[in-house]
């Protein structure tokens, strides 16, 4: 024995056992491939209790407070309730600062950030902590505390993202010609979106309706007066919201200087009744009465947004805590695509599920390409059909190792694991492709096919072990980064059972496929 040992390098403990276990499943061939294939149709299945994400939230601890009061209220009743809802953040012991932007938000400090347009009824708080993990409950905390205290408003939080999609996760778009129609569907799927425990900080993007004074212009009587809807419009504009007239500079500052009459005379109806217009027939003024029938008070779409040159409604919500935008999806989702539309009217989904949908489509119209790619060049190094065959079948075993890393850490299945799985398949091949080839040699030594089969595998499992070794152990610092980690674990975990995999799923498939069987 210690001359077979000094003259055999696998001689050795751990080459024996694994040359015993391979020689077994070898003669239980069809035991060994059910139960492998049983183990795949279990690890897919047990895949769809893995979550499902897009991009994960930043590294950097911050989210945002996004703040709405009535649309058309006063900038001034924005900044006092922000000022409150700051002082009321910076008292929570993980806060370490807050910035505050009243009117819009701030300016675009990064890529995935996108600032809300400007509107006096809208504020924005940008909240740091001192860990990314304090932030969710957080979260949760100011959903629960802020809306009983400034019931008016309407306050969501959104935290820092990776990747596209900054806005609202949830989105489901109505799309058709009348307004009336489309607040009432909108309305409708903010009702079942409200009964949802997985749905939170609901809101629409066309905002509320607001009151607005209406004139009744008076064609006829206006062109005798040489007056036009310019002339009555900025007459109206005077005398409420004011006139622009210059910029007074301050230091770095530009402070607009606006004409307007006094708060009593602006926010009277009767008011601006009695105002005078000038009219260039006459050269004189004239009372806006003589142009006009009459102001009416009505509400109106303050905003009103399109889509491909539909009006569209979209109802945007958020994950309440513990849930993925796709687990809330996939609960929501049949419920509002039960609602009966009008003729005319449509129904898509936007949020993360467009992006995720858009972003995987990109990526599979190039994958044809890239897996024919690998299977012509596996068909020319080795000039045959079997090989390759053999190589490709173990590809789709990989998701065991996969779902059980994934499942076992809690991690979400997002963009960059699906890239890690797509890598993972290269490596798995690549440690085939070695044993393949070195099997083919060992055949052309000996006449014990078996024993050529068994030699090859048990020369080969130490480059594989270590080359599977050498790539978990360069993957393991990503585990600790928010961005990286599930592609990590899907690499790593993967990886750890595509090795074995390689080392006994390849002799054995290769057997079966050249119809090699044991003495």
């Amino acid at each position: 024995d210690a001359n077979s040992a000094a003259t055999d390098p696998y001689a050795a403990g751990f080459y024996q056992g694994y040359g015993r276990v391979l020689r077994f499943a070898l003669r239980q061939r069809a035991l060994t491939l059910g139960g492998l294939a049983l183990l795949t149709l279990i690890s897919v299945i047990g895949f769809g209790q893995v979550k499902q994400v897009f991009f994960p939230a930043s590294n950097t601890p911050i989210f945002y407070l996004n703040y709405f009061l009535p649309q058309g209220s006063d900038i001034r009743a924005t900044s006092r309730d922000l000022a409150e809802i700051e002082a009321l953040v910076l008292a929570q012991p993980e806060v370490e600062s807050v910035s505050s932007f009243v009117g819009s938000g701030a300016s675009r400090f990064m890529l995935t950030y996108a600032p809300e347009q400007p509107n006096a009824a809208y504020g924005q708080l940008i909240i740091r902590t001192a860990h990314r993990d304090q932030i969710p409950p957080l979260m949760q905390r100011l959903r629960t505390e802020l809306p009983p205290r400034l019931p008016q408003a309407e306050i969501y939080t959104q935290q820092l993202m990776f990747g596209p999609g900054s806005g609202a996760k949830l989105q489901a778009r109505v799309s058709g010609p009348d307004e009336r129609i489309l607040r009432q569907l909108g309305q409708q799927i903010t009702e079942l979106m409200r009964q949802e425990p997985a749905i939170t900080d609901l809101r629409q993007n066309w905002r509320q309706r607001e009151l607005v004074i209406v004139p009744d212009f008076n064609e006829k009587r206006a062109r005798v007066a040489g007056i036009n809807r310019t002339d009555l419009a900025q007459t109206l504009e005077f005398a409420s919201t004011g006139v622009r007239s210059g910029v007074y500079r301050e230091h770095d500052k530009q402070i607009p200087i606006v004409v307007r009459p006094p708060a009593s005379e602006r926010f009277d109806i009767d008011r601006l009744q009695d105002r005078m217009i000038w009219s260039a027939n006459d050269n004189t003024y004239i009372p806006i009465t003589q142009v006009i029938n009459g102001l009416q008070t009505q509400t109106e779409e303050a905003k009103i947004q399109r889509r491909d040159r539909l009006r569209t409604l979209t109802v945007e919500a958020e994950p309440a805590l513990g849930y993925t935008a796709d687990q809330a999806l996939k609960l929501i989702r049949p419920k509002i695509e039960a609602l009966p539309l009008p003729s005319g009217y449509q129904l898509s989904w936007g949020g993360e599920y467009e992006s995720s949908a858009e972003a995987q489509q990109s990526l599979a119209a190039q994958l044809p390409l890239s897996f024919i790619v690998m299977l012509v060049i596996s068909i020319l190094l080795f000039g045959a059909l079997k090989q390759p065959l053999v190589i490709w079948l173990i590809v789709p075993m990989s998701i065991c190792g996969v779902t059980a890393g994934l499942l076992a850490t809690g991690l979400p299945f997002g963009f960059t694991a699906l890239l890690g799985f797509l890598s993972l398949s290269g490596m798995l091949m690549k440690n085939a492709i070695v044993l393949v080839d070195e099997i083919d040699l060992q055949i052309k030594q000996y006449s014990d096919k078996v024993q050529a089969i068994v030699q090859a595998s048990v020369s080969r499992i130490r480059p594989v072990l270590l080359a599977a070794l050498t790539t978990i152990l360069g993957m393991l610092p990503l585990i600790w980064d928010a961005f990286f980690n599930s592609m990590a674990v899907t690499i790593m975990a993967g990886l750890a059972f595509a090795t074995v995999l390689t080392l006994v799923a390849v002799p054995v498939l290769y057997a079966m496929l050249f119809r090699i069987k044991p003495a």
